[in-house]
């Protein structure tokens, strides 16, 4: 499809969201599209991104036993109680907070999912598939966690 000049629009918010634990996927495909409609866009592209090392924007399918397929996944593939330099606070010196906690396990978790997802909005409304919902998977511990939306289009 070929358009003409349109007047573009760039709109911007924020979720917050807290897991129970980790690995945890959690289901924000409604706020998502809640978000989208106040936008005012009706085609374009929406942006979900997490604003954190450990906890990622994913998108698959919203069945409970294959979430806990993909959290038993991922925690084969880098579990907790493995060793990682990053959980050494003997000799790791940079990044540190008040309140840090041993998760090079999460950090690892998350280099395998990432940190944003990007969905077409066709007729004000994300274009998802019909099993297909975005999920902020929580990798590291319950906290609070921002989710940016940024929708673009007209």
């Amino acid at each position: 499809m070929v358009l003409g000049a349109l007047n573009v629009q760039l709109w911007r918010d924020t979720l917050e969201l807290t897991a129970n634990r980790a690995p945890e996927f959690l289901d924000i495909t409604e706020p998502v599209q809640e978000l989208v409609r106040r936008s005012g866009v009706q085609n374009g592209i929406a942006v979900v991104f997490s604003r954190h090392t450990t906890a990622a924007i994913k998108i698959n399918e919203h069945e409970p036993e294959l979430l806990k397929d993909m959290e038993q996944f991922l925690n084969r593939l880098s579990p907790m109680d493995a060793a990682y330099f990053h959980n050494d606070f003997t000799v790791r010196t940079v990044n540190m907070e008040d309140d840090e906690c041993p998760n090079g396990h999460a950090h690892c978790q998350h280099l395998l999912l990432g940190a944003s997802e990007t969905i077409p909005v066709i007729d004000g409304c994300l274009a998802l598939g019909v099993w297909q919902r975005i999920f902020m998977v929580e990798l590291d511990r319950p906290r609070q966690r921002e989710v940016v939306v940024q929708v673009m289009g007209a």
